[in-house]
């Protein structure tokens, strides 16, 4: 990368683009400029029935309207829209995110089956219950009150992303990077180590929980400034 970059952040499953604020913010202080998008399998009017193809789109539309170069960084699923759609981009930076393969969806990487703390209903589910809260899954490593805020804002999203398989995965053509976080309750270290291994990318860790964007964001944002440096 000869040029600064523009960066654009992808959230994952159930959150927003508020989830990448204070990141955001970080870097916005030391110079770069950052966009970020709500996907519309959480955020449209009624998500029921959106799919994979729905965000990817809403990610690809953003690459076009920003223009080269530009840098996406996604978190959890935000790794699947991301891996769908981005084939023209300096670099993607997965931040405890799935970095799938074509044929693979994030259900079968998740073992086939919904996990335990899946609240599935009927066209829509949720993260967490009564035995295993979004503070625990996401938060663990924030206070309580920033916890209860950030699991307030979680919304319910389309069950179909989950289930889509991918047609084509960007980290063959485009540079990767990949962000593990050591003390997630939902993505075992070593499912992000083989994502990260197969990439062939640079890789960094982080000794959070899976949302270090809320809980580590001054950490997030020198690894994220460090992958994306323009050279030359």
């Amino acid at each position: 990368m000869s040029a600064k970059p523009t960066l654009l952040f992808v959230h994952g499953a159930w959150h927003g683009a508020w989830a990448w604020d204070r990141v955001r913010s970080l870097l916005h202080e030391r110079g770069w400029e950052t966009e970020a998008i709500d996907l519309p399998t959480v955020h449209a009017e009624d998500p029921r029935g959106l799919t994979l193809a729905d965000d990817a789109e809403a990610v690809a539309a953003a690459v076009q309207r920003i223009g080269r170069p530009v840098v996406v960084v996604a978190h959890s699923y935000g790794g699947v829209p991301v891996t769908a759609a981005v084939h023209d981009a300096e670099q993607i930076v997965y931040v405890a995110a799935f970095a799938l393969d074509a044929g693979e969806s994030l259900l079968a990487a998740v073992g086939g089956e919904p996990p335990s703390w899946w609240s599935v209903d009927g066209p829509l589910v949720t993260a967490g219950n009564e035995r295993e809260t979004p503070q625990q899954l996401f938060f663990g490593d924030m206070p309580p009150a920033e916890a209860d805020a950030a699991a307030a804002r979680l919304l319910p999203q389309s069950v179909l992303p989950f289930q889509d398989a991918l047609t084509r995965a960007a980290w063959h053509e485009v540079p990767a990077s990949y962000v593990i976080t050591e003390r997630d309750a939902i993505f075992p270290v070593e499912a992000q180590e083989a994502l990260a291994a197969r990439l062939g990318s640079r890789t960094a860790r982080m000794p959070t929980s899976h949302s270090p964007l809320l809980s580590r964001p001054e950490m997030l944002a020198d690894i994220i400034e460090r992958f994306c440096a323009p050279t030359g």
